[in-house]
């Protein structure tokens, strides 16, 4: 039975309280295995949100654009991590909103399209001490013939603001209260990714490359000469005033705000460079180095990195500036790599111009490129392959 909890224009949020069933897909596909969801307490009420899929939702083709499928799952994320830390904190601990923190990679694995009914499932898997883990599952419904497929998952790390005292760097976030496992195994291989991310973060440090564009170099690009499909010629760039309506109540631009520029950002690099519809294919990993106030001015920089025959990537690099107050200084605030690929006829993928390579820093970072190319196709690989060993789990009613 789902308890009815809130309705807006478009978008209804409610949460799932029927022990939790599999959800199968058209093709009688898994969704989620039971295993997954053993890592969860067993008197934990998840999230689930709805969404219709409007026409400025998508691109000219009808397909919903990457980035509105990340703010959305930002969202439904930043609900049950909120309601978690408040619902069961002890009262000595202040009232908090969570932020968002880091995302794991992020494959879009079908389209979605006008029309159709975004459903988003978020479900906490972990807590440290300070941050919490949480794994959010996308599906796309026709509501006219009542299909599913699985589109989307996601993992996300949030860590909790206070909303009673300002948070500063040296300022420790209020502790998160422990989640109930089911068994200890689920606890345990929590506990394993929450080291391996950490670990990842402190051995990256600020940016998740060993050659990056600094902030000067990224001034410099936009001035550079252009030649068709090289990398000032592909390059874009936006800029964005944080204001009330990007902004949860701590006073911070919400996590999913700025992916979804982030995802604007490099579709006008792929667009560009193609010229051709395009699509977000993936999102790598994604750690958010700078809490973005309210007041702050955003500027993003997408670079085109790497092409293969019909795929590309793009980095794109968010430096916040602080206008008010004084400070005249920039910060990296994240970057990420997204991947594209070009649409043909009836939506097939299609052949990317080969991305043309000229200085010394272009060419390594290509082949750079290059590996997260191989990389990723290994990711997938494995998935397909461990997929096609996952027994089916028909639902239950």
């Amino acid at each position: 039975m789902s308890k009815f909890i809130h309705s807006s224009k478009n978008r209804v949020d409610f949460v799932d309280q029927r022990p939790y069933a599999a959800e199968v897909s058209q093709n009688n596909t898994s969704i989620m295995s039971s295993a997954e969801h053993n890592s969860c307490s067993p008197d934990h009420k998840f999230v689930e949100v709805c969404r219709l899929m409007m026409p400025d939702d998508a691109n000219n083709s009808g397909n919903v654009h990457g980035g509105v499928i990340l703010k959305m799952i930002e969202e439904a994320g930043a609900i049950i991590t909120t309601r978690h830390c408040n619902k069961n904190r002890d009262q000595s601990i202040d009232p908090c909103m969570t932020a968002l923190a880091r995302v794991e990679r992020t494959d879009f694995l079908k389209p979605m399209f006008i029309g159709e009914v975004a459903q988003l499932h978020a479900e906490i898997s972990y807590t440290s001490e300070h941050s919490l883990e949480v794994q959010v599952i996308v599906w796309a419904e026709n509501i006219l013939d009542g299909s599913k497929r699985l589109t989307n998952r996601a993992t996300l790390w949030y860590v909790p603001l206070s909303m009673v005292t300002t948070p500063t760097p040296n300022k420790v976030v209020p502790t998160v209260p422990k989640m109930i496992y089911t068994n200890p195994e689920a606890e345990e291989q929590g506990r394993k990714r929450y080291e391996n991310q950490k670990d990842e973060r402190d051995r990256f440090g600020r940016v998740t490359r060993t050659i990056s564009y600094d902030i000067g170099e990224v001034d410099m690009l936009r001035t550079s000469g252009v030649m068709p499909y090289s990398v000032p010629f592909s390059q874009s760039n936006l800029v964005h005033l944080v204001g009330p309506s990007d902004c949860a109540v701590h006073g911070y631009c919400k996590g999913g705000v700025t992916m979804k520029l982030m995802d604007e950002c490099a579709g006008i690099v792929a667009c560009r460079h193609c010229r051709t519809q395009v699509v977000t294919a993936s999102l790598d990993v994604t750690n958010f180095h700078k809490p973005v106030k309210k007041g702050s001015v955003l500027s993003l920089t997408g670079i085109p990195t790497f092409t293969s025959n019909k795929s590309m990537e793009i980095e794109v690099l968010v430096d916040v500036e602080y206008i008010f107050g004084g400070e005249t200084h920039k910060d990296r605030a994240v970057n990420a790599f997204f991947t594209f690929v070009s649409l043909g006829p009836g939506r097939k993928t299609q052949q990317i111009p080969a991305l043309k390579v000229h200085t010394q820093g272009e060419k390594l970072r290509f082949q750079e490129g290059k590996k997260r190319y191989e990389a990723r196709k290994a990711i997938r690989m494995k998935a397909r392959h461990q997929a096609s060993e996952r027994p089916v789990i028909q639902q239950t009613m």
